[in-house]
């Protein structure tokens, strides 16, 4: 099915959203681990729904961050897909609102940090409570709005490894209801252990995300992806390249069929400074990682994850149009 958007790579032009990427069937390669066990609709969301580019929700984090605000955002931007922040979601369901931050670099008295600390426990205890009774035909609704414009919430990052199980079960209970494949949440060894039962029981995936601890000592995927076939990694491919100094391609190939999604964004090498930077100045190799999926028809969503500074002069969503239209630009 295509769907007509306003393109935002040309003036105001009609266009048909286009599908990224084919149809695929399950991939052979000289390693695997494969997913033998999932549900029928976890196989049908992975190997035969069409690959997508979107973004993290996190992208849009210096604008207005409720889920009707992401929604326009992802429709300014020509994207279907998006792993869908739990703050917006639980925004959008009545969750009690957080205490505000101090400003970052703010000097708080200690009478300001004590009453701010306690502000937080408070509110711990408040949304926990909420959970365990949120109204989830309010994450039906989400799902539905964002059906109307046709993009899919492919992952819910919300759930933690330090939740009650109560509350975990709640998290999956949003996902699906968001019609996501599952929930998403940082990788460990421990993590990967205390959520499978999870997974295993609400028989949705879970993916785990990366940063730079890829290239400590010892790092393995393979111990985290054993305890469950629900299991999957959530490849952040600019984090590799910062944490390891080398190309996450071999990885993809070598992991492909349990990688849920990739977060996109551009650094630098660790020995280069491991910055994040506009796309194409890093040393992330992004069309090539975008050129492997296509050729493979890999079943894995890519997710744009902006996280460099704003130029000057520019804005979150002219920079969110170049990322799509690097994109874009790689497929043809």
């Amino acid at each position: 099915m295509s769907h007509s958007i306003i393109n935002p790579f040309g003036k105001g032009s009609i266009i048909s959203r286009r599908r990224f990427l084919g149809t695929t069937a399950a991939a052979t390669a000289a390693y695997t681990l494969l997913p033998v066990g999932l549900s029928a609709s976890v196989h049908k969301r992975r190997l035969k729904k069409d690959v997508q580019i979107g973004a993290i929700s996190y992208s849009f984090r210096a604008l207005p961050g409720h889920a009707e605000d992401v929604l326009g955002y992802l429709v300014q931007t020509g994207l279907t897909t998006v792993e869908l922040m739990g703050n917006h979601a639980e925004d959008f369901a009545g969750a009690p609102p957080a205490p505000a931050r101090p400003p970052r670099g703010a000097q708080l008295s200690d009478a300001e940090k004590a009453k701010y600390e306690a502000d937080r426990k408070a509110y711990e205890e408040e949304i926990r409570q909420w959970r365990l009774s949120a109204p989830m035909e309010k994450y039906k609704a989400l799902r539905k709005l964002y059906d109307k414009e046709s993009i899919t919430i492919d992952i819910l990052k919300l759930g933690s490894p330090n939740w009650s199980d109560e509350e975990n079960d709640y998290a999956f209970n949003a996902a699906r209801m968001l019609g996501a494949r599952g929930i998403s949440f940082e990788i460990s060894n421990d993590a990967a252990e205390r959520m499978a039962p999870f997974a295993n029981k609400h028989k949705m995936l879970i993916g785990m995300h990366n940063h730079t601890q890829v290239g400590e000592e010892g790092f393995s995927f393979d111990t985290p992806l054993s305890y469950s076939p629900y299991n999957m990694l959530n490849l952040d491919v600019g984090h590799y390249v910062a944490g390891t100094n080398e190309s996450p391609i071999p990885v993809i190939q070598k992991y492909h069929e349990r990688i849920s999604h990739l977060h996109l964004k551009d650094r630098k090498k660790g020995t280069n400074g491991g910055d994040n930077v506009p796309w194409g100045e890093g040393d992330t190799p992004l069309h090539e990682i975008l050129q492997l999926l296509k050729k493979e028809q890999y079943p894995i969503t890519a997710m744009i994850e902006l996280e460099y500074q704003i130029p000057e002069g520019s804005d979150v969503l002219t920079e969110m149009a170049k990322c799509a239209e690097y994109c874009r630009e790689a497929f043809i």
